[in-house]
């Protein structure tokens, strides 16, 4: 069976305005069956997800996926925390930063790939002041005034 790169791909628009991200990262994510199907219906929300260490294992809190309309008694409860799959490097990488100083992980998109498979990109980033906010927006403001004169 041939997989197509899907176009499933839920993303997190308050990460960049809300983080400074410095680092992404590529996980899988341990999941069961009806919540595949739901994340193939698009029925997932990224909303204020972040992950955290359990031991040795990252786990993703607040991932809200909805729970499948044909699934049954065996449907998944929404919001429920799920294994990522990283390797142990990249573990013991992310696992030193949080520790270390003022880092976060957050997840960006969620999507499939081409073998058909959840993938979550995930970023070790920073809290922006709000004072780093208004200049984001600033900035924003300024590239779509210059794109507009372009037009024209």
């Amino acid at each position: 069976m041939a997989y197509q790169s899907s176009d499933i791909r839920i993303k997190n628009r308050r990460a960049s305005f809300e983080f400074e991200i410095t680092e992404r990262f590529v996980a899988g994510i341990k999941l069961l069956g009806t919540e595949i199907k739901s994340i193939r219906g698009g029925k997932a929300n990224l909303t204020d997800t972040y992950c955290q260490f359990y031991g040795n294992e990252l786990f993703v809190k607040n991932l809200h996926i909805s729970e499948y309309e044909l699934g049954t008694c065996n449907n998944h409860e929404a919001r429920r925390d799920r294994k990522l799959l990283l390797n142990r490097k990249e573990l013991n990488k992310l696992s030193k930063k949080v520790k270390e100083s003022g880092f976060t992980i957050i997840c960006t998109v969620l999507f499939i790939n081409g073998k058909g498979l959840a993938k979550l990109e995930i970023a070790l980033a920073r809290g922006k002041k709000t004072y780093d906010k208004r200049e984001t927006l600033k900035q924003k403001d300024a590239q779509r005034d210059m794109d507009r004169a372009m037009r024209h």
